[in-house]
């Protein structure tokens, strides 16, 4: 009995370490129109399930990474949900008229220069990539 509660313990460490893993791996970022310096996760679901378009008082608009491992732990942490499920709850938002596409583009660079370029433009890139040009957001 000692050794299955030690076990379980284990288990969630585990677990919950790897999620920390996950968050440390992604980087949220911001043009510098945007005037929050944080966001919370709660925020983040809702800017880029297209819930929320504003944040601080600013118009914002979500920007997509493309697949690779920043872009699938940036789901699995914020969103929860895979690229498949992502990409059919746009593409029902954008049957019915109701929103349209968010832009999505292959590379943490491509993503960086987009949103640097691009008033309220919000995106996510891994957490090594160079961010020049944009801010970065703290996520509480």
């Amino acid at each position: 009995m000692k050794n299955k509660k030690l076990f379980c313990t284990m288990t969630a460490l585990v677990l919950f370490a790897s999620l920390q893993a996950f968050a440390a791996d992604v980087k949220v970022i911001a043009n510098t129109s945007v005037s929050a310096s944080s966001i919370s996760a709660g925020d983040i679901k809702d800017v880029f399930l297209l819930d929320k378009d504003s944040l601080g008082g600013s118009h914002v608009e979500p920007v997509l990474a493309r697949g690779g491992a920043a872009h699938e732990a940036f789901l699995k942490e914020y969103l929860g949900k895979n690229d498949t499920a992502l990409q059919a709850f746009y593409r029902s938002l954008v049957f019915t008229g109701k929103a349209s596409m968010p832009k999505s583009l292959p590379s943490d660079a491509e993503v960086v220069a987009y949103v640097a370029k691009t008033k309220g433009a919000v995106g996510y890139v891994s957490s090594g990539a160079p961010t020049e040009g944009v801010k970065t957001l703290q996520v509480k």
